[in-house]
């Protein structure tokens, strides 16, 4: 596959895995520091709507850790940057926007 740089993509991948994990570390940290949240406060409302939130990013990092790791494991099969329905290459262009593409666009 000499369209594209697979040590570049492997980089790249491995760096944002590094930062959601980092993420995901600290909102574990959050979490931790600031106890249960007491349901009888005056912003229960406010506090209910944060955990809300973190847990919705909790889960979206946790989806796009899965794309990396997926990847990255297509990297290593020496299947990635081919489109998974038709086998063609995944425009380079396309993959430098998102590194995780399985897929052609159009």
């Amino acid at each position: 596959m000499s369209a594209i740089d697979l040590d570049h993509f492997r980089r790249r991948l491995i760096g944002e895995r590094e930062r959601l994990d980092r993420q995901l570390a600290d909102i574990d940290r959050e979490r931790h520091a600031e106890g249960p949240i007491d349901a009888l406060s005056g912003d229960a409302g406010q506090d209910t709507a944060r955990v809300d939130a973190e847990m919705h990013l909790e889960s979206d990092l946790t989806a796009s850790l899965a794309e990396i790791d997926a990847a990255l494991q297509r990297i290593e099969e020496g299947t990635y940057g081919f489109d998974e329905d038709t086998g063609e290459p995944i425009n380079p262009e396309r993959l430098d926007a998102i590194p995780t593409a399985r897929r052609n666009i159009g």
